[in-house]
């Protein structure tokens, strides 16, 4: 939320438990189950690394949330999509795949200015739509869109 790209995906990754149950060693320190979200790791003095407050209801949920919505920026708010990535400079591109009833979407960002944030263009089936706000639709049609950070 605050731009911060690098940041927020170093805390993603930091979280994640199966990054924390990789090897034997990795998994006496973080004395949880590899398919379970903390809801916090420790980094004080002598138990870094340990997970903490685990089968934390929620926990799990609000990471998937938090990735999609505020690391991607795809947002679904009264039937349109909103799209604020807050990347690493680095991602020069991802891609979303998403259904909504009937209709698909491909939709791509790319990131040619190397940024954190700032969309500058959005297109639906290389139309720029100036509101940057893509309308969901139900009519069994496949839809491109298009995202730049430039």
């Amino acid at each position: 939320m605050l731009g911060f790209g690098e940041k927020a995906t170093e805390l993603a990754q930091i979280v994640c438990p199966i990054n924390h149950s990789r090897t034997k060693e990795d998994s006496k320190v973080f004395k949880l189950e590899p398919y379970i979200m903390p809801a916090d790791v420790y980094s004080s003095k002598g138990l870094e690394g340990r997970g903490g407050w685990n089968w934390y209801t929620g926990a799990a949920s609000w990471y998937y949330r938090a990735i999609i919505e505020y690391i991607l920026g795809f947002k679904i708010r009264n039937n349109f999509m909103e799209f604020e990535p807050c990347i690493p400079k680095h991602w020069k591109e991802f891609e979303i795949k998403y259904k909504y009833k009937t209709n698909s979407y491909l939709i791509k960002v790319k990131n040619k200015g190397r940024k954190n944030t700032g969309v500058t263009c959005v297109t639906l089936d290389g139309i720029e739509i100036e509101s940057k706000k893509v309308f969901l639709e139900d009519n069994g049609k496949f839809h491109n869109i298009e995202i730049f950070l430039q």
